[in-house]
């Protein structure tokens, strides 16, 4: 078919913020997109709906996915003309095989781009606190693979250890004893600092400081495994905490469930506190055959309900489409909630909220199928402003994420929430039973009656004198099990 092309992107080490501009625009443009497993899949969610995900870490079957199949779909999706993203962590050219990949599908004649990614090696002590040179300590370092095919680093330790000062290990657990022994034996005291990152970038970064002959026993108390940074040198010494562990959230793994509305979960503010925010599940938007009828007929309705600010702005878009004036609207207006009560009266519409809305007289319910379907007044009309559904290419995702760093806390903002999450969450391997034990923090009342009606066990709604942050912040020191070391 031709045209088709491959853009190797570096996608950073975790933290989804610390991808480049050029990566972001093309994850938008993608057809395809092949991701491996230490890509935080929030960068997917730039993503267009029609894109393909394809994984290419762990697989449920077996370990990996081999390099030879990577590589074949490399060139069958480039050879039928479509825009290809290889989304690798980090660096794609450090220790990341794009130079075997690029050589594959150049052999069939497909074109590339290679767009630089932030290594891990740098950001992920960055974020411990920690910078890989300094004048005072060190002016050199180098990156190292801790494994090569043959299992060990094979590399000349005397000139690592007497030539470089400081040393940046790449996914070295397996073979620390082994390291450790061989920069000691070649001239390195057993009392140099060495420091372990866990989980750079991420909410669940965690960080061990040690000694040449101690670092081992200490990662062990701390039960640090892979995938890791190890970093060897004077420039240890330099590090007096870290910025980012010491944020107050850092380590809480939150699951925001949305409900294809417009729920105002401050998901941002809380990743800022160093929290990991899950937005589930995903929507995407599907199109309307909606006939326009009734809202010609838009002067007979007593009553009109909006279900979402996006049900607003639809709404009044297509009147003005149509050539509607406004002023037939003899309604009554009301909204779901108070955001939807302002998006009307920012129109200088005034407006009431639904429980103050009669069961007499004709009503229209405006908003997106999912909402109409399921509005409290079955004999109303409806008009359907939007239509989505819930995004399956994510699915498995949230599965794979969860398995690793299970969910410490559940956020509603609403009824509706609550609802689609004892609907749906059981496709993402998380059943209701599975949940009950779950801290449910909920933003509002009536979020929290029904999370109670559903016999989730420990439910909490913040009174609005205290911030969401500042509660979270109390309930994560009351559950020392989502708290991260004190070091």
């Amino acid at each position: 078919m031709g045209n088709g092309k491959v853009y190797f992107i570096g996608a950073g080490p975790g933290d989804s913020g610390l991808i480049t501009l050029k990566g972001k625009a093309l994850i938008e443009s993608a057809d395809v997109i092949l991701y491996d497993r230490l890509v935080n899949a929030r960068l997917l969610e730039h993503a267009k709906a029609s894109c393909e995900f394809i994984y290419c870490g762990k697989l449920p079957n077996r370990h990996f996915m081999k390099q030879s199949e990577i590589n074949a779909l490399l060139i069958d999706k480039g050879s039928k003309g479509l825009h290809v993203v290889r989304l690798k962590g980090g660096d794609p050219s450090v220790f990341g095989r794009v130079g075997e990949e690029a050589a594959a599908i150049s052999e069939h004649g497909i074109p590339y781009e290679m767009v630089p990614g932030i290594t891990s090696g740098i950001a992920a002590p960055l974020y411990a606190g920690l910078p890989v040179t300094h004048r005072d300590f060190a002016s050199s370092f180098a990156v190292i693979t801790a494994h090569d095919k043959s299992g060990k680093p094979d590399m000349d330790w005397e000139g690592l250890a007497r030539g470089v000062q400081t040393l940046i290990f790449y996914m070295g657990i397996k073979n620390l004893d082994y390291i450790c022994e061989q920069l000691i034996k070649n001239g390195k005291s057993p009392f140099v600092p060495v420091m372990v990152i866990q989980w750079g970038t991420w909410s669940r970064q965690r960080s061990v400081k040690g000694t040449l002959q101690d670092i081992r026993q200490k990662i062990t108390e701390h039960h640090i495994k892979n995938p890791a940074i190890i970093v060897i040198g004077d420039i240890v010494s330099f590090r007096q905490h870290s910025w980012f562990e010491e944020k107050p959230l850092i380590g809480l793994n939150i699951m925001a469930v949305q409900s294809g509305e417009e729920e105002s979960l401050p998901a941002d503010a809380l990743r800022e506190q160093g929290a990991e925010v899950i937005e589930w599940p995903k929507w995407k938007p599907l199109k309307t055959a909606e006939k326009d009828v009734v809202l010609r007929q838009i002067a007979r309705f007593d009553s009109l309900l909006f279900t979402s600010q996006r049900a607003v702005d639809e709404f009044f878009s297509r009147c003005k489409a149509l050539k509607i004036d406004v002023r037939q609207i003899r309604a009554r207006l009301y909204a779901s909630e108070p955001l939807v009560k302002a998006a009307l009266e920012d129109r200088g519409f005034l407006a009431c909220l639904r429980k103050d809305m009669p069961f007499s007289g004709a009503c229209l319910i405006i908003g997106s199928r999912q909402a109409v379907q399921n509005n409290p007044h079955p004999d109303c009309e409806t008009f359907i402003t939007h239509d989505q559904m819930i995004d399956g290419r994510f699915t498995s995702i949230m599965k794979r994420e969860m398995n690793e760093f299970p969910i410490d806390i559940i956020l509603f903002s609403n009824r509706k929430c609550v609802e689609l999450f004892m609907k749906e969450a059981g496709s993402i391997g998380m059943p209701p039973e599975d949940a009950a034990d779950l801290h449910a923090v909920c933003l509002s009342e009536e979020a929290g009656r029904a999370a109670v009606d559903f016999g989730l066990k420990h439910v909490h709604v913040p009174g609005e004198d205290v911030s969401l942050e500042d509660y979270l912040n109390e309930l994560k020191h009351d559950r020392p099990e989502v708290c991260i070391i004190n070091r």
